[in-house]
Formats: C-alpha cells, structure tokens, sequence
C-alpha cells in the first residue's frame, strides 16, 4: 500500500485546506494510506478527517521559534510512519516538508512533493518564504500546482522544479448541484423572495478578496440581494441589498438558494473553488481576471479586471434582467463545463497516478 503524508499550515475554512480533507479521503479509500501534519494547530478540518481514519498530528509550530522544533517533530514522524510520498501544500508545508525530509531517515526510499496553491501572491506578507522555497526548489521530486496561472508565477520567482505537473482542484459535483426544493427552502430561512435575484460571494474577510469591490457593486443594484459568506464577513459595513452570515459549514445549501456566484479577489487566487464550485451548482459565474478564472468559466460567464467595482456593476446589471428560465439554461451550461473538466474524481485520478508512478 502506497502510504502519503501530508504537510500544511492548518485545517482552517481555506480553499486549500478543504481540498486537502477532499482529496485524503478519497484516496484512503482507494487504498492509499493517508496521514496529515498541520504545522500549527488543527482547527476544524481535523475531526472530519479522524472520522474518515485518516491521522492527524500537529507540529505545534505556531511562531517563528517553533519552527526547528516542528521540523524536527514531522521529521520522527515520518521515522515512524515511513511513507512513500511526503506532499506538502502550500509555502509554509512545503518548506516544513523539505527540510523534514531531509532530516529523516530512508529518504532514498521517499520522494517528497510539493504543492503550489497561490498565483500572483502578495509580496509583502509571502515574499520571504518565496523566495526561500524558489531556492529549495529543486528538491522535490515533483512539483504540483492547482492552476496554470500560479506555475508561471512562481516560475517567474525562480522556482526551478525537475518536475512538474498542473493539477486543478476537484469538485464534488453531487455535492455542489442545482436543487430547487434546497432553494426554497434556504430562501424561506433567509427572509429572500423567491424570484429574487441572488449574487453570493464566498470568502473569508482579507484584502486578497476585496469585499470593497462587491458592496460598492451591489449597492448600486437595489434589484439584486448580495449575500456574503465566509469568516469576518458579519461585521463588514452592509448595505441595505447585502447580507452577510458569516463562517458557514453548510455552503453547499447556500450556493443552492443563488443564481450568480461572483469572485472579486484582486490577485493571489490560482485555481477559484468557490467559482467552480459555484457553477456546478448551477450559477452563472462573475468573477476578476486572476488566476486562472477565464479557464475555469470560459464562455459561461463574465470576466472582468480586478478592483473595478465598475465593471462588476456592468456585469451583474447584464444579468439582473435575464429571465428565470434562461439564466437557469445559462446556469446548467456552466455546471457541465465543471462535471466535463474539474470533478474529484478527475483530480483524484491524476493524484492517485502519480502516486503509484513512485511505488
């Protein structure tokens, strides 16, 4: 049995974090052995995975001067667990990774995996690790990233991998569907209408999702309700067409109850979740030009420039008089582009793939 261990920085609500939790569990159970280290605490993915029978362990590395120590606790994990691959996600999981790997034993007989989630990332808060990363790049095996837009970047960072391979993120499709009766019903709980045009927006509170752009767009547009999810999301200043609920584990419901799923973040983002998973549900994607957006919608819906509140405006006035049946056709069309290119079971396949290529 191929055995995986996997680093992170947390098992947090991120994009990454929960394709992570999707991804252990559907390769535990196609035979792989699975393992999650978290460089600081677990946070609330951590359950979940226990209930699966994956393994969980921290590093207990949250501040800087932890870091030796959590370095030296994956590397006697990975002493006692010898996997085949140790995969790393992220910047701070892949370096924890590398340099464990380095310390442990049996690393002729290991081969170490990164996993590249960002695209253009912001320089101030990542520059350092960054640049420390594109000097050990060389090191892993295999280099993977979620979008074609992030490689490039980090490419052009001078990271300088002997392998690489793009792999998007995968969505469960059966999960994330159009369900008119959950429509109904969600709309009831909220107090929505239901021929109510709904835009949600699904994202923690941080600069990279520019909250800013959507409530400026949407308060322009009295005939649409902007709904907002994600953590932080409940203490943003709202206008009066805006609600916000916060951090939710039930997004599937929510994206169920909309008819647009909007994307505003102004860079960073390399392979959009929430947009995908947004048109399988059957929305009708609006979403900023980073990352690789314009492949994942391609003619399904807008793309517009980052951090013009403007042209989301433009975007989401074109819709907003469309009517019911034709947007819902446009919705279906957007979900079938998802389920033709981007399910978990596509990425699971080229993960399980690889995997084995290293047995």
């Amino acid at each position: 049995m191929t055995s995986v261990v996997h680093v992170i920085s947390g098992l947090g609500m991120g994009g990454a974090e929960r394709n992570l939790v999707q991804l252990a569990t559907r390769l535990q159970s196609c035979g792989f052995s699975q393992h999650v280290a978290c460089v600081g605490g677990l946070d609330m993915w951590a359950d979940e995975l226990l209930a699966q029978g994956i393994g969980v362990t921290t590093l207990g590395a949250v501040a800087m001067l932890d870091a030796p120590f959590g370095v030296l606790r994956l590397s006697s994990l990975i002493g006692r667990l010898t996997p085949r691959v140790l995969q790393g996600w992220m910047y701070h999981g892949d370096l924890f990774a590398a340099l464990a790997h380095r310390l442990a034993s049996g690393r002729e007989s290991r081969r170490l995996f990164w996993n590249l989630r960002a695209s253009n990332t912001d320089q101030a808060g990542y520059g350092s690790i960054v640049a420390i990363n594109a000097r050990l790049s060389s090191w892993p095996d295999l280099v993977i990233a979620n979008s074609h837009a992030g490689f490039e970047f980090h490419v052009a960072q001078g990271y300088r991998p002997r392998r690489s391979e793009v792999i998007p993120n995968g969505i469960e499709t059966e999960k994330f569907r159009p369900d008119p009766l959950v429509r109904l019903a969600v709309r009831s709980e909220l107090g929505i209408s239901n021929d109510a045009v709904v835009a949600i927006h699904v994202a923690r509170v941080n600069p990279m999702k520019d909250h800013a752009v959507f409530l400026k767009a949407v308060a322009s547009l009295p005939d649409i309700r902007g709904l907002l999810v994600g953590a932080g999301t409940e203490s943003l200043p709202l206008p009066n067409n805006v609600r916000a609920l916060g951090l939710r584990r039930d997004v599937e419901r929510l994206y169920a109850c909309a008819d647009l799923v909007v994307s505003t973040s102004a860079y960073a983002e390399g392979f959009s979740n929430v947009i995908s998973e947004g048109m399988s549900a059957g929305l009708v994607p609006i979403a900023t030009d980073v990352g690789d957006a314009r492949t994942i919608i391609g003619d399904t819906g807008h793309i517009i420039p980052a951090r013009d509140a403007n042209a989301l405006m433009k975007a989401l006035a074109v819709e907003t008089p469309i009517s019911a049946a034709e947007r819902r056709a446009r919705g279906l069309r957007a979900r079938a582009r998802i389920v033709e290119r981007f399910t978990l079971d596509q990425a699971a396949e080229r993960y399980e793939r690889l995997y084995r290529e290293e047995s």
